[in-house]
């Protein structure tokens, strides 16, 4: 038989015949790692132990301690003893698909009565008993006339739908978790027993198209999580229970900041404390801006559907846009326009409005731009995912010689404003050419370590994410890492040839003749919706002071103190606090109760001491203890603590 040479992590080399399984590899190096194997890493592949390999590779063996392989293989194996556990409950339940995603799986289910909170508690149940049978996981590989025929001689239209929709006339392979089967491209554990029985919870029921078409069978979803071991369990359950204390919709209430209605779906309305984080944050980021030597502009919001063909975005982006059809009585035709979905081939009009000069770049053009995107209903999310929102949007022009410098002064003034929203840390992925590609391998090269090296002259640390950069050209993401763990994508900078081409801009370089620039395009918060969404989350509603929409209450105890509460709260605006009077007939407690809901960050007492005094009894959000300090004191100290970031003396 042909021998095989199979190169392990360590650098060490070992023969075996042709055909042999990772786990027959795994028995061979130790008898306890053929126990705990769960699966290898064949050639950079996750492979199944029983599959065969036939040629020169190299090969690591997975265990529980593998983190990604193991979490891969525990959710995946987790959808089929779902599933299983219905059809075991429930045999005439017909099962779809159940993909692995983020922190746990789904599947699909065709039933008619719809599941309940009893009996996803009744299939956990069920699960944990086919993980302690220990039934084997096998493989097998059948020829697709085979596959139907199994799957019409049990009743499950959908797998026979399925694989019809499958391209090419290759074996399917099918996994059985003891008698029970599926369709499944694997990998996956070698027996049921290797899941962790204490580390999954479904979590919920959801309602889904088949094949997410909304004329096809309404479908049953159900939703798992799990992870390796009990405590990872317990962190994320713990995780929910502060995002859902956190909701930046529940706090919008409490906090009365904006709302939405089903008249206009995925817009918001800004209510008065709302909008005035809105507009701090819009004049925070300008003069940030300003000071890094962007301009500003504004464009149309409504424009001809000539330019989006141009610029490409018709053929590609269509479907999330809002198309705006004008019939005026003495036109031929109806005039076709769109709302803007994005502000790039606005900004390429500007730039190409008179004759640019090497000497002009690099260019830095920012927009405050309102756009409107068409997201489905089921997509939307409070003011996370809407349809109508403004980024913070620039777009530099610049000569191939200066995207590294670019790239490196952009990192700077993202790191400094995320570091003044108390994000000292973000992660920077590097996304680089794509198997499908415009432009030479030379240019990419050229371009992809200009941004390597930019981030390396920043000293941040970075990923690569091979293969996910446009299709022409290269990309950063910088995503934040909030309170409770949650990772957020917020930044972007992406290297693009391809517009200016497009939209025929051009410079005249040194040597006279006409060049084109590259645009690189870039966000550092995103949206402003999704970014104060963020913010509220994160903080729990408890902004920075300098960003809160009701900085300071004077709140009366006794009627006595109302004259002081009125000269404290003008005091307070004459420098430049946000402060408002209280001087209701309640009690004191019953106030600081109220505003402390509200996320009021600070608030004065003032009472027959104070008024004899001249002081002002002072309570922070989230503090039990009150101090007491000097009338000109307090209002010195909220001054300068009401100062943006950029505005604070050093």
């Amino acid at each position: 038989m042909a021998q095989i040479s199979l190169t392990f992590p360590d650098g060490n080399a070992r023969e075996f015949d042709a055909g042999v399984t990772p786990a027959e590899v795994a028995s061979a190096i130790a008898t306890s790692l053929g126990k705990k194997a769960i699966s290898a890493t064949v050639n950079g592949t996750h492979w199944d132990l029983q599959w065969p390999i036939t040629e020169d590779a190299s090969i690591a063996i997975n265990t529980m301690k593998d983190e990604e392989p193991a979490l891969e293989l525990i959710r995946h194996d987790l959808a089929h003893v779902m599933a299983r556990a219905v059809q075991e409950i429930w045999p005439d339940v017909k099962v779809t698909i159940g993909p692995v995603i983020q922190n746990g799986w789904y599947y699909d289910f065709d039933r008619e009565e719809p599941f309940t909170p009893e009996d996803l508690g009744e299939i956990e149940k069920k699960m944990k008993d086919i993980i302690n049978r220990r039934d084997p996981v096998t493989t097998e590989t059948w020829d697709r006339p085979r596959a139907i025929a199994h799957y019409e001689a049990n009743n499950e239209p959908y797998k026979v739908e399925l694989i019809d929709a499958i391209p090419g006339d290759e074996p399917l392979r099918m996994y059985w978790h003891g008698h029970w089967q599926d369709l499944c491209r694997g990998p996956h554990l070698q027996h049921t027993g290797q899941l962790p029985g204490d580390a999954f919870k479904l979590m919920s029921v959801a309602g889904a198209y088949w094949r997410g078409d909304s004329d096809r069978a309404m479908l049953q979803r159900i939703y798992g999580v799990a992870f390796r071991n009990r405590d990872g369990l317990k962190a994320h359950l713990h995780m929910l229970e502060q995002a859902a204390l956190r909701d930046h919709r529940k706090l919008g209430r409490e906090m009365n900041l904006f709302h939405m209605q089903e008249e206009a779906p995925g817009q918001i309305f800004w209510h008065p404390d709302g909008w005035r984080i809105y507009t701090t944050l819009q004049d925070y980021m300008r003069r940030k801006q300003y000071a890094g030597g962007y301009v500003e502009v504004n464009t149309p919001q409504v424009v001809d559907r000539k330019l989006w063909v141009e610029s490409g975005h018709w053929d590609k982006y269509q479907e999330h846009m809002f198309i705006v059809e004008v019939d005026e009585e003495h036109a031929r035709e109806k005039s076709i326009n769109a709302l803007k979905p994005m502000n790039c081939p606005c900004h390429v009009q500007v730039y190409n409005q008179g004759l640019k000069s090497y000497r002009d770049l690099p260019l830095r053009m920012a927009e405050f731009g309102s756009c409107n995107r068409y997201e489905p209903s089921g997509a939307l999310h409070g003011i996370m995912r809407v349809r109508g929102f403004t980024q913070d949007d620039a777009h530099i022009f610049c000569t191939a010689e200066q995207i590294e410098d670019e790239t490196a002064k952009f990192i700077e003034l993202l790191a400094s404003i995320y570091s003044d929203f108390g994000f000292d840390k973000f992660d920077i992925k590097l996304s680089t050419r794509p198997e499908k590609r415009v432009g030479t391998e030379e240019s990419w090269d050229q371009v992809e370590a200009a941004l390597e090296n930019a981030i390396k002259k920043t000293g941040q640390a970075y990923e690569i994410d091979p293969g996910e950069g446009a299709f022409y050209g290269p990309k950063l993401d910088f995503k934040l890492t909030d309170a409770i763990g949650r990772v957020w994508q917020c930044g972007t900078f992406q290297v693009d040839p391809n517009l200016p081409e497009r939209l025929g801009a051009t410079y005249v370089g040194e040597d006279g003749a006409k060049h084109r620039p590259y645009m690189l395009h870039r966000a550092t918060l995103g949206s402003f919706e999704r970014f104060i969404g963020i913010l509220i989350e994160n903080s729990a509603g408890k902004l920075p002071f300098w960003l809160a929409p009701r900085q300071v209450v004077v709140a009366s105890i006794v009627s006595d103190g109302d004259d002081l509460v009125h000269e404290v709260v003008g005091a307070l605006k004459d420098v430049g606090v946000w402060a408002e009077a209280d001087t209701r007939n309640e009690k004191i407690n019953y106030k600081v109760r109220e505003h402390s809901l509200a996320k009021v960050p600070v608030i004065l007492a003032i009472g027959g001491r104070e008024v004899e005094n001249r002081t002002v009894t002072v309570r922070r959000l989230g503090q039990k203890q009150t101090t007491t300090v000097s009338l000109d004191e307090i209002v010195a100290d909220l001054a300068i603590e009401a100062r943006p970031p950029d505005q604070k003396q050093s």
